[in-house]
């Protein structure tokens, strides 16, 4: 009698650094190739992951959820400790639970939070280099939160998206958007259920250009409604950003 398949569902945490993003691609290291192989390895038959997220080359995650289908008996305790034993320094896997055979990590997911770190002062920090976008400039925080408030809710946010991404659909609802300072980091956290392809990365350089004073009060929402007429700031360094949650 065969095994009974099983739905494992997983959480990621990884440094984005030396990959080209989670998909796998042509000619390019990517992190579902290093996971999969990592499966493949423990399980002993070749495996393939779903996806919650494909996250552009050198973002990080926090909590970077997939699943996978397999017959193995093999325990989920077991499992997750094998796979961290064969998955390189900067690839973890943090929780495993069984799901029902119907979930699917991209298509079941409500929505999901993307934070940005900004180093807002005068000299780069070797400590911090990968995980964050050096800023020299004073930033108006209070003016960047009000400017912020206009993209919260259901809107067209073509206007944010990479030149270079695909024709298609660009209503996305953003839940919140909240910036926070703390020392010399400013963090910008996004909630949405879904982002379009350098999304968050462009709306942080507006908000960026707004605090610094090189767009005036008004742009967000002018930008905005332009819907795609290359106003808005530029598209920040993947570095800074990480994917910290995905919500069910």
């Amino acid at each position: 009698m065969p095994n009974k398949m099983r739905n494992i569902k997983l959480t990621l945490e990884y440094d984005g650094t030396n990959y080209h993003g989670f998909q796998s691609q042509k000619n390019a290291k990517a992190i579902q190739d290093i996971l999969e192989a990592a499966l493949s390895d423990v399980l002993g038959k070749k495996t393939k992951v779903i996806s919650s997220s494909r996250t552009d080359s050198k973002v990080h995650a926090l909590c970077h959820t997939a699943n996978f289908k397999t017959a193995s008996e093999l325990p989920l305790t077991a499992m997750k400790v094998k796979l961290n034993e064969v998955l390189p320094k900067g690839i973890v896997v943090k929780d495993m639970w069984g799901a029902h055979l119907g979930f699917h990590s991209q298509f079941d997911a409500k929505s999901k939070v993307y934070r940005y770190t900004i180093l807002n002062r005068d000299c780069r920090s070797p400590l911090y280099d990968k995980y964050s976008h050096l800023v020299k400039y004073k930033l108006n925080i209070n003016l960047m939160r009000r400017e912020a408030r206009c993209l919260v809710g259901r809107h067209d946010f073509k206007a944010f998206q990479a030149s270079a991404a695909k024709e298609g659909p660009t209503v996305r609802s953003v839940k919140a958007v909240n910036i926070k300072k703390d020392g010399h980091f400013i963090y910008i956290t996004i909630e949405a259920d879904g982002f379009l392809y350098n999304m968050v990365r462009k709306i942080v350089g507006t908000l960026i250009e707004i605090g610094r004073g090189r767009f005036k009060p008004g742009s967000a929402r002018m930008i905005l409604c332009s819907k795609g007429k290359r106003l808005s700031g530029p598209t920040v360094p993947a570095r800074g950003l990480c994917l910290i949650d995905v919500k069910y």
